[in-house]
């Protein structure tokens, strides 16, 4: 009911963006999957996106993780978690701007990544190989999914990324900025929450609404 109250006063609080596979208003899910799961009581997702997250070729967006060989387990989950944040989230409000995309018409920019998602993001891929620095473009989609385009080279993430910072505010075009704030400050969003302590992310947005 509070929450509800909240985002009666202020239309950044508790939404869904306007993208591909988003819900139209946040709410409980019975199940989603494994890394989704902490937001199952107020998501933006639906079960079966959840567990499409976790694919390696899924029809979420037809994105290949390993397009430079095998994405190690200990990077990939945080591209699941990452994605799992994207689809299920209903506090990205404050930083939802439009975009002029066939696939969406909004996105998130410059949300404040807590200080610790953002390193151990980079500590746990900066040996995975990639070929591109912005994962939003640049690819070859010739066979429906991404492959790196011609001529490029696949290189480990610590020379393409080469500190935590270029990792989360280039991957994706700058949907994330790294924040100086660590988690449970209340003022920054994390990727990674124990959803038996609450959802952490709703303080986060009404701050900055």
């Amino acid at each position: 009911a509070l929450l509800a109250a909240l985002a009666a006063e202020d239309p950044l609080l508790n939404i869904c963006m306007d993208a591909k596979h988003h819900k139209r208003q946040p709410g409980p899910e019975g199940k989603l999957y494994e890394q989704c799961s902490p937001w199952k009581d107020n998501a933006c997702c639906t079960a079966n996106t959840s567990l499409e997250a976790h694919k390696d070729h899924s029809y979420l967006y037809n994105f290949n993780w390993n397009h430079c060989g095998v994405m190690p387990a200990k990077c990939k989950r945080h591209f699941i978690q990452d994605t799992c944040l994207y689809e299920c989230s209903p506090n990205l409000g404050p930083w939802i701007e439009q975009a002029d995309s066939s696939w969406r018409r909004q996105r998130i920019l410059n949300v404040p990544l807590c200080r610790e998602d953002c390193e151990e993001w980079w500590q746990d891929c900066k040996d995975a190989l990639t070929c591109r620095d912005n994962w939003h473009k640049g690819w070859n989609w010739a066979t429906g999914t991404n492959r790196c385009p011609w001529g490029s080279v696949c290189r480990p993430f610590s020379q393409v990324f080469p500190r935590p910072q270029d990792l989360c505010e280039r991957v994706w075009s700058g949907s994330f900025r790294l924040s100086p704030e660590r988690r449970g400050s209340g003022r920054c969003i994390q990727m990674w929450f124990d959803p038996a302590r609450g959802n952490p992310n709703a303080a986060v947005a009404e701050f900055y609404a």
